[in-house]
């Protein structure tokens, strides 16, 4: 008999929610980013062990929402947790973030799926504050179990995700066994241009940025020609993005190549443009790329 459940992972920005998923998959299906709130949508990891297909669904970081692309990335949050059969709080321990971290306690206290609460960064984190924080927040929501981890060096995520196998309920599988994300091969590849924009930018280009899919073309040699638009909000930020001499637009697009062309298993050909657009964060057909619901 197989399992097969749906898993929430959800928590304040910049928790290492992504880091987390992509460490239970066994790869990366998530882009990560020390800069908060790099989800965006609702994406769905698929992570096996044993018999237990375990449906991981990222959400973006949950916060108190102030413009409409705030908005809709906490309505995917809290949507990826309808009908869970497990959500899994993840908090870092060192910024805890209290004022998006309180409220989320508050509706997580409410709600009736078995809850996983995991402290983040044991790798960084000192011991006895670390217990005192899950001995606090265990005393605010029913947790049904709790576990220290560090999500980027895998350490006690192995313990977690026995735990949470465990916990989904007997259903056949829902993916082939050989599937790892419900993403397109499209919006992966813009996923991974966008993360190496934040990587490389840094503080220099602010949050108001997207990266367009335009052609995803699978050519006869085996090869992939992909085209994308990168989309800033001022003129200035386009300058950022280029650098001197398209120095920096090169840059970003030999990583994000090299890391496609592992990931998909064929050479890539990449082809970036930027285009200024001061109102991009109302443009209904990007939020509906980017699987966001542009009404709410």
């Amino acid at each position: 008999m197989t399992r097969c459940g749906l898993v929430a992972v959800i928590g304040a920005p910049n928790a290492g929610k992504s880091t987390l998923v992509n460490q239970l998959v066994g790869q990366k299906v998530a882009i990560t980013s020390a800069k908060a709130q790099t989800t965006r949508a609702r994406m769905l990891g698929i992570a096996l062990h044993g018999d237990t297909q375990m449906v991981l669904v990222d959400t973006p970081g949950i916060f108190a929402p102030r413009r409409r692309l705030d908005r809709a990335m906490v309505n995917a949050a809290w949507e990826g947790a309808e009908a869970a059969d497990a959500l899994v709080l993840l908090v870092d321990p060192v910024k805890q973030r209290r004022h998006e971290l309180d409220p989320l306690l508050e509706r997580l206290a409410t709600r009736s799926e078995r809850k996983i609460l995991v402290l983040n960064k044991v790798d960084v984190a000192a011991k006895e504050p670390l217990l005192a924080l899950a001995q606090e927040l265990g005393g605010k929501v029913e947790f049904a179990e709790i576990f220290f981890v560090s999500a980027l060096t895998g350490d006690g995520v192995a313990e977690m995700k026995d735990a949470i196998a465990a916990m989904m309920p007997e259903a056949p599988w829902m993916y082939p066994e050989d599937q790892v994300s419900d993403a397109s091969q499209r919006l992966l590849a813009a996923e991974i241009t966008r993360e190496q924009l934040y990587q490389q930018l840094h503080e220099e280009l602010p949050y108001d940025s997207a990266v367009r899919p335009e052609k995803y073309l699978e050519r006869s040699d085996g090869s992939v020609e992909i085209h994308q638009q990168i989309v800033v909000g001022r003129p200035t930020q386009r300058a950022i993005v280029l650098g001197k001499g398209g120095s920096r637009i090169k840059a970003i697009g030999e990583a994000a190549r090299k890391e496609l062309a592992e990931i998909l298993g064929q050479k890539v050909h990449l082809f970036l443009h930027v285009k200024v657009s001061e109102n991009w964060a109302e443009d209904r057909e990007i939020y509906e790329e980017m699987g966001l619901d542009w009404s709410r």
